[in-house]
């Protein structure tokens, strides 16, 4: 009989790291790094099977994975000595004492690049994006094809348009945890609300977002809002069964998240908004200063009748023809 593993449907991530083609090593190591280190305190089966499944994966991780990995453990007091061990690591010892940093003279202050004058001025050349602009942008994102979404995002980190203001961090701690409640439950008509309400975007186009079935556009909204890629995780896995269900989706739509950098995402997110304003601006077209001259000029053009009502004599017949 198998221990139940630390994260639901880790044994079919498992499964798939072992394919050809489908490297999903590092992207496991992480993510059993991160819910090992949110618990305080851990039995002895999940510390065994921590050391298990790390032990399998850090020498076959890359160079990136494993300093991460390191740098998140080298914290954590409940770190087995077998994992320190693997990681290059040696156990603190609380009997020895700590070594003190010999003192850092002072440095002369570097001069001042010339070119660091000319950052503000870059920073405010970033163009801010039209309605119409943002509304292209929108339809080009949502017509294109899972491929061609990733290489939308990877040129928009690049390009000198103006991205969104990022959310403030209070906002963004509650709506992460309204939002993992909601995909816990797989409430999927408040987490449209949550995502409306925390991204200031309508529930119309929070609902597109959503129901997305390429799943892109959820992960651009999330990683607007900054949520840990654990979370992230979780939520692909919870929030709709059609995600949830697919080991291929999760791990495609995980490493997707890794890669978008949080400018392509708030740039994108600019690019809704101003879909929406281009959507109203439509809908509500105010009066052009010249639309009653031609509304006049349109109106003169109409042919009227030559006789008008009551200019000529109503015709009589009678017995006698007259």
């Amino acid at each position: 009989m198998t221990r139940p593993l630390l994260f639901p449907g880790f044994d079919g991530l498992l499964t798939l790291s072992r394919r050809e083609g489908v490297d999903i090593r590092p992207t496991l190591l992480r993510v059993l790094t991160d819910l090992y280190v949110q618990a305080s305190a851990h039995s002895t089966d999940e510390a065994r099977q921590f050391i298990e499944l790390t032990s399998r994966l850090i020498d076959d991780v890359d160079d990136a994975t494993r300093a991460a990995v390191r740098a998140r453990l080298a914290v954590y007091p409940g770190t087995p000595v077998e994992v320190l061990r693997k990681l290059g690591m040696r156990p603190v010892d609380p009997d020895l004492p700590v070594p003190l940093a010999e003192e850092i003279a002072a440095a002369s202050p570097a001069p001042a690049s010339p070119c660091a004058a000319d950052v503000p001025a870059r920073m405010s050349n970033h163009l801010s994006m039209q309605p119409r602009d943002a509304a292209e942008i929108h339809e080009l994102f949502f017509r294109a094809s899972g491929s061609e979404r990733v290489s939308i995002l990877h040129s928009l980190a690049d390009t000198p348009l103006k991205a969104a203001p990022r959310i403030p961090d209070k906002l963004t701690k509650r709506a992460i945890e309204t939002l993992e409640m909601a995909a816990f439950a797989a409430d999927v008509e408040n987490f449209k609300l949550e995502v409306s309400e925390s991204l200031i975007l309508p529930t119309r186009l929070a609902a597109e977002i959503v129901d997305d079935t390429g799943g892109e556009p959820l992960a651009v909204a999330m990683r607007a809002l900054a949520m840990p890629s654990p979370v992230y995780q979780r939520v692909l896995l919870f929030l709709k069964a059609e995600i949830g269900g697919s080991v291929h989706m999760v791990y495609r739509l995980s490493r997707l998240y890794d890669r978008v950098s949080e400018r392509s995402a708030l740039i994108m997110l600019a690019a809704w908004r101003g879909a929406n304003t281009a959507t109203m601006r439509a809908k509500f077209r105010p009066t052009l200063y010249d639309d009653e001259r031609q509304r006049a000029r349109n109106a003169g053009n109409t042919t009227r009748s030559t006789v008008q009502p009551g200019s000529s004599p109503p015709v009589r017949t009678g017995t006698n023809g007259s």
